[in-house]
């Protein structure tokens, strides 16, 4: 799919060139556009996994394991490596917690999908942003700015704006709701750990290194819950390597080498606009409607983002890359 591979090249060339581009460049000014196309890369997952053919705990093991090439091949590529034994407990355990919480995050959101509505399920994952906001001072010393909140609140109203039309409280679907919470909580720590390990590992390696252990645990998952593991036709089969080029070696990919410049708070804030790309994917190629209401969220989410925007550059202590 030549989208995947521009968006999985874009943060390979990125990695290696940045030494060059830096000294002309503010590294913050790559990593705002990455993360934004990172965004827009994650948002299509919901367009691919609709045509995957397989179940929603599958179709994720594959958008993982998919990527392990290009990531493996990422990881060599990067410039400088820095070897397991030279790193340090800490950052070697924010690599695992950020594969077993993006595990959980997969898992949990699937399983908000099957037992509440797609709208509530969206808006309680929407969330995260808030566990991001609250742990970015309490785990990784960095002081969320007043401006950052303020652009968080801009956040949740336009989500509201953009799905709330659909958003249905029932007690049938509490425990999808619940899921939903979760979700928000365990792709929120996943933030928070990738930006720690951004501070030794490079994007790549983060990226290749914590995915190895998603694909563990959800192929566990995925041959426990549910029956069909292959695609029927190649069709099936074509959706799925699109997702796990573009949606996870690209988009989680550019979120990976954005989160090595960006501060934690304000990173989780742009991936509302993942919301408003999937809204606007979804009225392109499955005839979703978009109203009034979704054009004032989207409004709303993008003021939120630049009212939210950093001062100035705040590295994140990794070597250029």
């Amino acid at each position: 799919m030549p989208g995947g591979l521009a968006a999985t090249g874009s943060g390979c060339f990125m990695s290696r060139q940045t030494n060059t581009v830096g000294a002309k460049t503010d590294p913050a000014i790559l990593a705002f556009v990455a993360l934004v196309l990172g965004a827009i890369a994650m948002g299509a997952s919901p367009i691919f996994v609709r045509f995957a053919e397989v179940g929603p705990l599958t179709s994720a093991f594959w958008r993982v394991c998919f990527a392990l090439p290009a990531l493996w091949l990422w990881a060599r590529l990067e410039h400088p490596q820095v070897p397991l034994r030279q790193a340090g407990r800490g950052a070697i355990s924010a690599i695992g917690l950020a594969g077993l919480l993006f595990s959980g995050d997969l898992i949990f959101w699937h399983l908000a999908i099957m037992n509440t509505s797609v709208a509530n399920a969206t808006f309680l994952a929407t969330l995260a942003p808030v566990w991001v906001v609250l742990g970015s001072g309490l785990l990784l010393g960095e002081p969320v700015e007043r401006n950052v909140l303020a652009g968080l609140g801009f956040g949740l109203l336009g989500m509201t704006f953009l799905i709330g039309g659909t958003l249905a409280l029932s007690p049938d679907n509490i425990d999808g709701d619940i899921f939903g919470v979760v979700t928000s909580f365990f792709f929120g720590g996943y933030f928070l750990a990738v930006r720690r390990a951004r501070r030794k590992f490079g994007s790549g390696q983060t990226l290749f290194l914590s995915s190895l252990i998603t694909a563990i645990v959800l192929l566990v998952f995925a041959l426990a819950l549910e029956d069909q593991i292959w695609p029927l036709t190649a069709y099936g089969i074509a959706a799925l390597i699109a997702l796990a080029l573009i949606s996870h070696a690209g988009g989680q990919g550019l979120l990976s080498f954005a989160l090595g410049y960006l501060p934690a708070a304000f990173s989780a804030l742009v991936i509302f606009a993942e919301a408003v790309a999937a809204a606007i994917l979804g009225w392109l190629f499955l005839g979703e409607a978009i109203g009034l209401t979704q054009l004032v969220g989207a409004v709303a989410i993008f003021m939120g983002i630049a009212i939210a925007r950093p001062r100035r550059a705040k590295p994140n202590g990794t070597p250029p890359e």
